[in-house]
């Protein structure tokens, strides 16, 4: 089972036990939610030096339509690499720093959900933009997860632990500028104790809504109905 492909079918939503070996991409978001030590309880979590202009149009938009359908929601605006998370209301809860796919883009690479780890080149680690209803999921290894973008298996989750100490996840995530946050193969890593504390009670009975801004499209393309916002906050 050494294979993306192999992995999602072997990823079931039910929450089934899983049998054989995990993939490397399991065991990494296995290590996300093992055992805390004092080394991994990533508390500090400064807010990101460029402010998520583009979430808080996200946000206003969300407030003004319900587009969330009375769930839980969180806004990633990748180019400030934040998380803002709200509840069912609307109701803001929070903001984190996160680490993104590696490479800029807004959409996923045709069939990358069937390659080998070792195919994917670093132009294909993005993470998609969009809107994506989000649940949680039992991964490779019996690891639940909140999945984002099941398709091409993106995820949400902690910092990988140990992780590997070369991509330094902890230190790129803690740092001041936003610069260094693009490290994943596509997921959405998060600090451990919002993770913990804040978001999976928030979404682990219904799902909620996850809005990924874009890297390089505009943002009236991945949410056409921005448009329709912005004309009635003109008075047009």
């Amino acid at each position: 089972m050494n294979t993306v492909s192999r992995a999602l079918a072997g990823l079931f939503l039910t929450g089934a036990a899983l049998t054989g070996s995990a993939p490397a991409w399991a065991a990494e978001v296995s290590r996300s939610t093992g055992p805390k030590t004092s080394q991994t309880q990533d508390t500090a979590e400064p807010s990101p030096a460029i402010q998520p202009q583009d979430a808080a149009r996200v946000a206003d938009w969300i407030a003004a339509s319900g587009d969330n359908n009375a769930l839980p929601y969180a806004i990633i605006d990748k180019k400030a690499a934040a998380l803002l998370l709200f509840d069912a209301k609307g109701k803001k809860l929070g903001q984190v720093p996160v680490l993104l796919g590696i490479a800029p883009g807004d959409d996923a690479s045709p069939g990358i959900g069937s390659k080998n780890l070792s195919e994917i080149g670093p132009a294909e680690k993005t993470t998609p933009a969009g809107r994506f209803l989000a649940k949680f999921g039992v991964a490779a290894g019996n690891t639940r997860v909140l999945w984002v973008d099941y398709a091409t298996s993106v995820a949400l989750h902690p910092i990988p632990r140990p992780g590997k100490p070369k991509e330094k996840r902890r230190e790129r995530m803690l740092s001041p500028t936003s610069d260094d946050n693009r490290i994943t193969f596509g997921c959405i890593n998060v600090p451990i104790a919002f993770y913990t504390k804040t978001i999976s009670p928030l979404f682990r009975k219904k799902g909620g809504y996850v809005y990924v801004t874009p890297d390089v499209k505009p943002l009236e393309e991945v949410f056409p109905r921005i448009r329709l916002q912005s004309f009635a906050n003109t008075g047009g």
